[in-house]
């Protein structure tokens, strides 16, 4: 279990880079719509781990050599404004738990069953 100050570190880089990926300017990034969904940071504060999300599948490759690429510039832009002891190294992560829920739903939705709840509205 992480102590109360490494979950209030990690919910604040996942605060602060969600907001610094609207400022970056490669295109790889400003042009695909990401999500990250979750933040683990160690406990010597030198590395984290960010699980980013794509809502376009066909762009995933291109976007994670982008985000790989302004690395450095997070990183620095990071440090200063959280202003933490050492800026942590940025490991990105793909997580497809969305897009896999997505094709899930679809799965269920395509066998044709009904609800309990249409069930009941139609009684």
């Amino acid at each position: 279990m992480a102590s109360n100050r490494i979950v209030r570190i990690n919910e604040a880089i996942q605060k602060e880079l969600s907001a610094l990926l609207r400022t970056v300017k490669d295109p790889r990034v400003q042009d695909t719509m990401i999500s990250i969904t979750r933040v683990e940071t160690t406990p010597d504060l030198r590395y984290t781990k960010v699980y980013v999300s794509f809502l376009q599948e066909e762009k995933v490759k291109d976007a994670m050599a982008g985000l790989k690429s302004a690395a450095g510039f997070l990183r620095r832009q990071l440090g200063s404004n959280l202003q933490l002891r050492y800026a942590p190294e940025i490991v990105w992560a793909l997580d497809d738990s969305i897009t896999y829920g997505a094709r899930m739903l679809n799965l269920i939705n395509s066998l044709g069953v009904k609800h309990d709840d249409e069930e009941t509205d139609a009684e």
